[in-house]
């Protein structure tokens, strides 16, 4: 399979633009429409600036901190199984609380778009294929998420309420067998040396 499909389909799973639809309705609801629009650029300009500015520092801030990438790669798979195992098992995703004027940058952009699971996917794909792949598949993921807020309430009533759920739960999935992945491939570093 091409580097980039990889990448992109690991970082779609992660960002799971249509599992947190439903919070993005739920935290949106009564907002106009202009309101609406500026809490979906606010959410997809906070996320882009903070997932690439860690997909840039994040490997100086390892190296700095004496983390190796096996290190990193079995924290990271680890990280990523719990997450998507918390995801997996709760009946909703966890909700945060934010006002009109700050609710696209808190929660939206910043964790629920950009969040642990997605930081700690970046790194580890910018170990496997480099920063030009990883940071061009971020941000298009973004933007497909920032698209699915734009036309949330269409997708919405496309998708249905279980539709969503069931979207959500089989990305959570994924991610948690990208998780496994990385730690044994985190093994198989330390075992090579």
């Amino acid at each position: 399979m091409h580097p980039f499909i990889v990448c992109f389909v690991t970082l779609f799973v992660a960002v799971d633009a249509i599992g947190i639809l439903p919070l993005f309705l739920a935290l949106t609801e009564g907002f106009s429409k202009k309101e609406l629009r500026t809490i979906v650029l606010q959410s997809v300009l906070t996320a882009l600036v903070v997932g690439l500015a860690f997909l840039f520092v994040g490997q100086g801030l390892l190296s700095l901190l004496g983390i190796t990438i096996a290190d990193f790669m079995i924290a990271g798979g680890i990280l990523l199984f719990v997450i998507s195992m918390l995801d997996l098992i709760s009946t909703e995703k966890r909700q945060g609380i934010g006002a009109a004027e700050s609710v696209g940058a808190v929660p939206i952009g910043v964790p629920l778009m950009v969040g642990p699971a997605v930081l700690t996917t970046g790194i580890l794909l910018i170990r496997e294929f480099g920063v030009l792949l990883t940071s061009v598949s971020l941000s298009l993921n973004i933007a497909i998420a920032g698209f699915c807020f734009w036309f949330s309430n269409s997708i919405a009533r496309v998708l249905g309420k279980n539709g969503s759920k069931v979207i959500s739960k089989l990305a959570s999935l994924l991610l948690a067998a990208f998780g496994v992945m990385m730690v044994r491939k985190g093994v198989m570093i330390y075992l090579e040396k």
